[in-house]
């Protein structure tokens, strides 16, 4: 997968995500709903906020890689904690976890600030959009 990434010179240079992603001509667009860190067994995997982060971004990419893609196929991330603060302070770990998983890629990424998930105990859920050119489901 090969995007063009769209980074105006008047936004100034982006740190940590891409402003824009161009994706190549005959993709499929995938959507992956929400993943938080409940695993299969319908119980939350932790409570500690850096490891739901891992384990939903975890989740996102299995979703991806089921389709044939993968971490530089994925064109946009949104990412929703529950505590802004905790993001805030743990964005080292965090960003440990992210490269683990996602190299050097850097999609479009939006953080929001939520009340609460559908889990009363998960802080973390995200969802990605994908472009998937070959191989794919």
């Amino acid at each position: 997968m090969s995007y063009r990434h769209i980074d105006p010179e008047a936004l100034g240079p982006p740190r940590g995500w891409t402003n824009g992603m161009l994706s190549p001509v005959g993709g499929r667009v995938l959507f992956v709903a929400g993943q938080d860190a409940v695993g299969p067994d319908g119980e939350m995997a932790s409570d500690d906020f850096t490891e739901q982060f891992a384990a939903a971004l975890a989740k996102s990419m299995s979703v991806v890689a089921e389709a044939g893609g993968s971490a530089p196929d994925i064109g946009r991330m949104t990412i929703y904690v529950t505590e802004i603060e905790t993001y805030r302070a743990r964005r080292a770990e965090i960003g440990q976890v992210y490269r683990e998983r996602m190299g050097s890629h850097f999609p479009a990424i939006s953080l929001v600030e939520v009340t609460r998930l559908v889990d009363p105990r998960a802080k973390v859920e995200i969802e990605v959009t994908a472009i998937i050119t070959d191989g794919g489901a």
